[in-house]
């Protein structure tokens, strides 16, 4: 299990690279424009991508105590501010925290030990129903989050003819 979430962890970050660097080559005025999804804009989504990252990571936090270097991955996470306007600056500061949030979970995916998986998280959603899931269950969600909003990104960029091909899975990854 750790190697596939080990690889997941990976291709997460290739993939946040490549839609840095294509997000990078846009203005900020094609950034920033509403595009009509829920998190309104391209950085709006990326932003929201980074802001899940460090959410699940404090849902991690508790549980995974008892693991010294998956708790020094997760103060990595915890210790990121996420931005807060949509200025240039913002936008490199956005940039700069996703890729270490990117690298710190591959860090705590290395950290984990076969039984950290199953270990039990204090659900802080829906209303504690369930009270808590396996780490497991958390990190395919993540996974899933960050792909979903990934999806929305790649839709925006092909209306606006813009190339992004990043969905390949990279293979120094494997």
């Amino acid at each position: 299990m750790k190697e596939i979430f080990r690889i997941f962890a990976e291709q997460n970050k290739a993939a946040n690279t490549v839609i840095i660097h294509i997000l990078d080559a846009q203005s900020q005025e094609t950034r920033e424009q509403d595009r009509g999804s829920y998190y309104k804009s391209l950085s709006g989504l990326l932003h929201h991508v980074l802001g899940a990252e460090l959410f699940f990571a404090g849902l991690f936090k508790e549980a995974l105590v008892h693991n010294p270097q998956a708790s020094k991955a997760i103060a990595i996470l915890t210790g990121i501010t996420p931005p807060t306007e949509a200025t240039p600056d913002q936008w490199k500061h956005c940039a700069a925290s996703l890729a270490q949030a990117d690298d710190a979970f591959i860090s705590l995916i290395n950290a984990l030990c076969p039984d950290d998986f199953q270990v039990p998280v204090k659900m802080k959603l829906f209303g504690g129903n369930p009270d808590t899931v396996p780490l497991s269950f958390l990190l395919q969600n993540l996974v899933l989050h960050n792909t979903h909003h990934r999806g929305q990104i790649s839709q925006i960029l092909d209306e606006l003819k813009i190339d992004n091909n990043y969905s390949g899975i990279s293979p120094e990854v494997l």
